[in-house]
């Protein structure tokens, strides 16, 4: 699969970010191996330390294996004046995570035992009006509150798959 991306984008604009992006979405846990970013480098012929600032730079890419599904809760002040650390507490408190950090980039990125949830934090949506605001499996909730978020949270429970 590396092999027949690399043939067709090699030398083209922004060919790195699609090969990334390809390979990751076929990984089986949402994210890019060591192994795969030495492969990159080499099929791509260019340095390793080049295909890690593209990764570290971009927030979409996952150097930690993911969950099924994803939790992204808006750290922004209009997010945060309106409790979504308490969305965040809620989170951390209900679900079993494997252990607590951040990642190079400084935003939480947990994933539970069971590896069926991923927890993140971004700076910000840019979706100030409906703060506090989760983002789950890609589809960005509003008016948030830790009710709302438990609900969210037993509906993934009983959904199978990757963002299923």
């Amino acid at each position: 699969m590396l092999e027949q991306t690399v043939v067709a984008l090699r030398g083209k604009p922004g060919a790195v970010l699609t090969v990334l992006e390809t390979l990751q979405k076929a990984d089986p846990h949402n994210h890019l191996p060591r192994e795969t970013l030495l492969a990159v480098a080499r099929a791509m012929r260019l340095p390793l330390s080049q295909i890690y600032s593209v990764v570290s730079f971009y927030s979409f890419f996952n150097l930690k294996p993911q969950g099924e599904h994803t939790v992204t809760v808006c750290r922004g002040t209009a997010c945060h004046t309106r409790g979504s650390r308490i969305l965040l507490d809620t989170l951390r408190g209900t679900l079993d995570f494997v252990e607590m950090g951040e990642d190079e980039r400084e935003h939480l990125v947990i994933t539970t035992r069971d590896n069926r949830v991923t927890l993140r934090t971004v700076a910000c949506f840019g979706q100030c009006a409906m703060a506090p605001v989760v983002d789950i499996d890609a589809v960005i909730y509003g008016q948030m509150n830790r009710q709302r978020v438990l609900t969210a949270v037993e509906k993934l429970a009983q959904q199978k798959g990757r963002h299923a």
